[in-house]
């Protein structure tokens, strides 16, 4: 599901928006981090949270999420850039390997916002 374009965009910078579907006005909440940020193991995404609260309390409603993510530096569909909006389930992992793993990388996260994908589709 995570093909080799998509992997090839995250290998490079960019940067990752997170949308959840908010029980408020305007309906939705979106927080951001970069693609060098983002772990990927099989078809899970492993984000740090030093934040979230908002995508986190809208998850206890609704736990999908989409995600955009793309890199000006791979060639996408029409020239260069790529981008791709990803969906999937989300839950917030507060202890374990995945978590010890990552704050060791990233010690100003709380959490870790791992996302199942669902679907992957290349928009540019």
């Amino acid at each position: 599901m995570l093909n080799s374009k998509f992997l090839e965009v995250m290998a490079h910078e960019g940067a990752v928006t997170i949308i959840s579907t908010s029980q408020t006005a305007p309906g939705f909440h979106a927080v951001n981090t970069w693609n060098s940020y983002v772990h990927i193991e099989d078809n899970t995404l492993y984000i740090p949270a030093a934040g979230m609260h908002s995508i986190q309390a809208d998850m206890v409603h609704d736990d999908h999420l989409m995600l955009t993510m793309g890199s000006k530096e791979v060639m996408g569909t029409v020239g260069p850039g790529a981008g791709f909006h990803v969906f999937g389930r989300g839950h917030f992992i507060e202890s374990g390997a995945i978590f010890d793993t990552m704050h060791a990388e990233m010690p100003f996260l709380t959490r870790v916002l791992a996302v199942d994908v669902d679907d992957v589709q290349q928009k540019i």
